[in-house]
């Protein structure tokens, strides 16, 4: 019995890191579409939300199979639970990606705007924080995941300082309005991937070491909870 569950293991471990690849790739290239007014790869990012939508569904069976089934305790209990919650997290990663394709279909329709704030470099570091969270649980690496934690508020006073910036430049071109308060919306859809990859990492810091690390204020030390399932997000 032992070792089946030991095989279930290993095989929800190779589909969470097949979701990551699949959902990473597709926030890479809804960025590219954005940045290069790629409708073609706009419209490939879109079409793939199904088939993210499938395996978050398949993985979840499978998650629930596997408790009911073996009925896991102590380290599989605690990955089960992690599981559950990175492929709620990649799968609404998958839906800001296709939002953010959305966007890149509307902003194609415009023409040339002087964008009011570098996006490109936002985005880079978001697409970095995605790529180190998926790298953190492949190495079950709960440095690298505290990292992204770090990390997350710079995404923030970024997102902020964007609804000030477009802002200013609607007063100067108010005839732009319908293209410009595309880029908040832009803007706000990167942090909300920022979120959400941080919720990744604090799921490998409780998969690493047991600890729980959501919502706590950052100089509040560590302690050791209760196991228990997440019941929300930080994000949408």
């Amino acid at each position: 019995m032992a070792r089946t569950l030991e095989l279930e293991i290993a095989g929800i471990k190779k589909k969470i890191l097949s979701f990551c690849t699949l959902v990473e790739e597709n926030v890479r290239d809804a960025i590219k579409a954005l940045v290069f007014r790629d409708t073609t790869l706009a419209a490939k990012v879109i079409d793939m939300d199904e088939e993210i939508d499938a395996m978050e569904v398949a993985l979840e069976e499978e998650c629930l199979k596997t408790l009911a089934l073996f009925q896991p305790v102590a380290k599989d209990l605690r990955f089960i639970i992690a599981v559950f919650n990175i492929n709620n997290d990649l799968e609404r990663i998958g839906d800001l990606a296709v939002n953010i394709a959305e966007r890149a279909l509307s902003l194609a329709a415009c023409s040339e705007v002087d964008i009011p704030f570098d996006y490109t470099e936002m985005a880079e570091k978001v697409l970095a924080m995605v790529k180190d969270s998926l790298d953190s649980l492949v190495r079950m690496d709960p440095g690298l995941a505290q990292q992204i934690c770090d990390r997350d508020e710079e995404i923030d006073i970024i997102n902020r300082q964007v609804y000030a910036k477009v802002q200013d430049r609607i007063r100067q071109y108010p005839e732009r309005v319908d293209c410009l308060i595309q880029f908040p919306a832009i803007s706000s859809e990167l942090e909300r991937i920022a979120d959400h990859a941080t919720n990744i990492a604090e799921e490998v810091i409780y998969l690493a070491k047991g600890e729980i690390v959501r919502h706590r204020p950052k100089n509040e030390k560590p302690q050791l909870k209760v196991v228990t399932p997440r019941t929300g997000h930080s994000s949408e």
